[in-house]
């Protein structure tokens, strides 16, 4: 039973070390990543953006005509 008892808890104590260095290694990877899926869906995003706003598109023209007219009004 003595033996038993001992790889009982040798086998637990494996796995919480084990675990604890998985833990290490994986939880700064893991950050990284969502690190660089924020940077790379925010420069997407801006990409997107800049695109949308490019000269010749309906709503550059649109920004455009209304800048126009504001500067109309306001002389």
């Amino acid at each position: 039973m003595g033996k038993a008892l001992a790889y009982l808890l040798a086998a637990i104590g494996a796995v919480v070390v084990v675990g604890w260095v998985l833990h290490a290694i994986i939880g700064p990877l893991f950050y990284l990543a969502l690190v660089v899926l924020a940077v790379v869906g925010g420069v997407y995003l801006y990409g997107k953006a800049k695109k949308s706003l490019a000269p010749g598109t309906r709503t550059q023209r649109r920004i455009e005509a209304a800048q126009k007219t504001y500067r109309m009004r306001n002389r």
